[in-house]
C-alpha cells in the first residue's frame, strides 16, 4: 500500500515537472548567452581595431604635412634646409599622436624624401628617418643602396597604381606607417594584424634640397 502511494506521489510530481514552463527561458538564456556574448565581444574588437585603423592614417597624414612644412616659418633670407632638430620634432608630433598605443614597440615609421635628381630626372629617395622598433623596412627602397640611382630605378611611391613623383627643384614627404595591432582580448579574434598607411605631402615653401638633411643630434636613423 504504502509502496503504490509511494509510486502515486513520485508520478504526479514527475507530471507536474513535465507541465512546469516556468524555467525554460533561463535555460535558453544560458545557451545562448555564450553565441551572444562572442558576438558582441567580436564587435567590440572591430570597432577598436578600426579606430586604430584610423589612427594611424591620421599619424601618417599628420607627419607627412608636418615635414612638408619644415622652414615654412624661417624669417631668414637664406632659403632653409632640412635639419635633425627639425626631424626630431615632426617624429616626436607622430609619438604623441600615438599615445597609449606603445608604438615604440609595435610600429613603425618611415619618413622619406622623394625627389627627381637634376642629373638624370630619376626619382630617387635623397634621405630617410625612422622611428619604431616593429622590423619593418620601406617598400619602395633605402637612401643608400636602393635610393632609385643605385639598384633598381624607381618609378616613384604609393601603393597605387598612379605612383606619387618628385618634380624637378621639389620634394614630396612620403611617410609608411606599419603597427601591429594588439587586440582587446589579446589574439582572441584578431592574430594580431598589422597595420599599413601611407601619406604624402608636397613641400609647400622654398627649400634647399642640395645638402639633404644638415645638424647633428639626430635621433631616428633607419637602421
Amino acid at each position: 500500500m504504502k509502496m503504490g502511494k509511494l509510486f502515486l506521489l513520485r508520478h504526479a510530481l514527475i507530471r507536474r515537472l513535465a507541465s512546469d514552463w516556468s524555467g525554460v527561458s533561463v535555460v535558453e538564456f544560458a545557451l545562448v548567452m555564450p553565441f551572444v556574448l562572442s558576438i558582441a565581444l567580436y564587435g567590440v574588437e572591430v570597432a577598436y581595431m578600426n579606430t586604430v585603423d584610423m589612427k594611424m592614417s591620421e599619424i601618417a597624414l599628420s607627419l607627412a604635412d608636418n615635414a612638408s612644412r619644415i622652414g615654412q616659418t624661417d624669417n631668414s633670407v637664406v632659403t632653409p634646409t632640412v635639419s635633425e632638430t627639425d626631424i626630431n620634432e615632426v617624429m616626436r608630433g607622430a609619438q604623441e599622436q600615438a599615445a597609449g598605443l606603445d608604438f615604440a614597440n609595435r610600429g613603425r615609421i618611415i619618413l622619406s624624401s622623394l625627389e627627381r635628381d637634376a642629373a638624370t630626372g630619376k626619382q630617387y629617395i635623397r634621405w630617410q628617418r625612422c622611428y619604431g622598433r616593429l622590423a619593418r623596412q620601406s617598400a619602395y627602397g633605402n637612401d643608400s643602396t636602393r635610393n632609385g640611382l643605385n639598384g633598381t630605378a624607381l618609378a616613384g611611391m604609393g601603393s597605387g597604381t598612379t605612383k606619387i613623383t618628385a618634380t624637378a627643384n621639389s620634394a614630396v614627404m612620403f611617410v609608411e606607417v606599419y603597427y601591429r595591432h594588439e587586440g582587446l582580448l589579446g589574439d582572441l579574434f584578431l592574430d594580431e594584424p598589422v597595420v599599413r598607411k601611407e601619406g604624402a605631402f608636397l613641400i609647400r615653401d622654398n627649400r634647399n634640397l642640395t645638402p639633404g638633411v644638415t645638424g647633428t643630434g639626430g635621433a631616428y636613423p633607419c637602421t
